[in-house]
């Protein structure tokens, strides 16, 4: 079965990180580009973040740029984001797709994972 699967949210306070990981199950990351994406409570699913196979190409939305960090590692077939200087406004499920992904946006999704939730609240 192709899957992708997230880990690594929770509840953090304003101005905490949050390490985001998603792991792909029954295939290799080597040659698609992930993206992640965030719902908000009552809000449609936004891209917020993309990176190439090679990891040579990212992505950042507006809202996270220069607070977010794409990754990758091809062997361990993981993605990972990093999220520093959380905002109560980056709340939300969180979850990664195989995407379509270039410096300017993302599109497309397919094989979600499940999404982690991540709370950011004092």
């Amino acid at each position: 079965q192709l899957r992708l699967v997230e880990s690594g949210g929770g509840l953090v306070q304003p101005g905490g990180s949050l390490r985001l990981s998603c792991v792909a199950s029954g295939f290799t990351l080597d040659y698609v580009a992930i993206g992640w994406f965030r719902q908000a409570p009552g809000e449609e699913r936004e891209g917020i973040s993309c990176i190439s196979h090679s990891g040579t190409t990212t992505y950042y939305a507006d809202s996270v740029k220069g607070r977010f960090r794409i990754s990758r590692d091809n062997a361990k077939k993981m993605v990972y984001l990093q999220m520093n200087d959380l905002k109560p406004e980056d709340t939300g499920v969180y979850s990664c797709a195989v995407s379509i992904c270039t410096a300017a946006s993302i599109r497309g999704a397919n094989y979600w994972g499940q999404g982690t939730q991540v709370t950011v609240s004092s």
